[in-house]
């Protein structure tokens, strides 16, 4: 495959300042994730050939569930280092069989990347060695408490585009960690050609960044509530955790009484009906599915809307099975589901103190509250 034009997305970052244990490239905006959003941006454009994603060690599964196989010029990612310049580098090195003649370096946090600044990348490329985007400063700079004039200072933003052998040499050569990749370049003695970036083009860092035009997001609270019976088995599966027991949960599905209160409150919070209006239980198809989909339907139903799950506290009612050594567990297993941080997710579990169904261990019941926050 000839390759002129090849995007190299650097997505292996922890997302530290972001918060959270879920890294933020792989969060919902705008129905999508942040990566996804990304990445298409690219994808879409007429003369970008290939994209490639380099990804942290851990996040194949999740960045797998991104992407279905087979997308058209999306290659498959790479593993990335402990620092930005580590990333980029091994990106870089994997591009060698494939012979690239430009490579923009784009940073995941940047989905609002335009088809009109990629243009003017790629214009830059054919006449020069670099095309870096910046744009000016709007507010009064001081630097160690002295002003400076602001028409010398710029902001430096991504994709930042190089002949890809001379960022590659770039690369190999400087070992200084730099924050991005024109400064790679400059130190190895790469001229650099300035820009016009674009104002939209906005890192996101933290919370507030993902739609900082709306002042007054929405926040709707749903509340959802769930009960199955036992029937015999041999374990129960409750928020995607599968618990030995003497009995199973009898359901159309996998029977997740905790899945289940969540998706009714998530649809509850986005005006959305409940669970079996999307998923009747007289439909074959969800005979014995795993409870995973419903709630990721439902999350993305949400994510249509423009809409973040805040939180979510989920109550597991029974006697028995005994839940407190498996709640961490469903903690990180809701999480994953839904691709929030575990910080943003609460399980708990109580008795009816023998009283009612529950109390005479007849079944099991579940109640949820999801927080949601439409972003306009």
């Amino acid at each position: 495959m000839q390759i002129k034009n090849l995007a190299l997305i650097v997505a292996a970052g922890a997302g530290k300042r972001f918060g959270g244990e879920v890294p933020k490239q792989y969060l919902p905006i705008d129905g999508e994730t942040m990566l996804g959003k990304t990445v298409r941006a690219f994808l879409e454009h007429p003369e970008i050939d290939a994209v490639r994603v380099v990804i942290a060690k851990g996040d194949k599964k999740i960045y797998n569930e991104c992407f279905p196989k087979g997308v058209d010029k999306l290659l498959d990612p790479v593993i990335g280092g402990a620092e930005r310049q580590d990333s980029v580098r091994l990106g870089l090195e994997s591009l060698q069989k494939l012979k690239p003649e430009n490579v923009l370096i784009h940073d995941a946090a940047r989905p609002y990347v335009s088809h009109d600044l990629i243009t003017r990348i790629l214009e830059t490329l054919d006449k020069y060695d670099s095309a870096i985007p910046v744009v000016s400063v709007k507010d009064s700079v001081r630097v160690d408490g002295k002003a400076v004039n602001r028409d010398e200072v710029f902001v430096v933003q991504t994709p930042q585009g190089f002949h890809y052998k001379r960022i590659y040499d770039a690369h190999k050569k400087v070992k200084a960690n730099f924050t991005d990749d024109a400064q790679v370049a400059d130190a190895a003695g790469v001229r650099l050609h300035f820009v016009a970036g674009d104002e939209a083009n906005i890192k996101i860092t933290t919370l507030t960044d993902l739609k900082p035009q709306n002042s007054n997001p929405i926040t709707r609270v749903g509340m959802g509530f769930d009960v199955h019976a036992f029937e015999t088995g041999t374990h129960v599966t409750i928020c995607g955790i599968k618990i030995p027991h003497s009995h199973q949960l009898k359901g159309h599905s996998d029977a997740d009484v905790g899945l289940h209160a969540l998706v009714d409150a998530i649809l509850g919070a986005i005006g959305e009906g409940d669970i079996g209006e999307h998923f009747p239980p007289n439909d074959k198809k969800w005979k014995n599915a795993d409870s995973a989909k419903f709630v990721q339907h439902a999350a993305e139903l949400a994510a249509q809307k423009n809409a973040v799950i805040n939180n979510v506290d989920i109550t597991i009612i029974c006697e028995e099975p005994k839940l407190t050594p498996y709640k961490a567990k469903m903690k990180v297993r809701v999480a994953e589901i839904l691709k929030i941080s575990p910080d943003c997710v609460n399980i708990k579990a109580t008795t009816t103190e023998k009283l009612g169904f529950t109390g005479r261990k007849e079944g099991i019941a579940a109640q949820a509250v999801a927080t949601i926050v439409f972003l306009g």
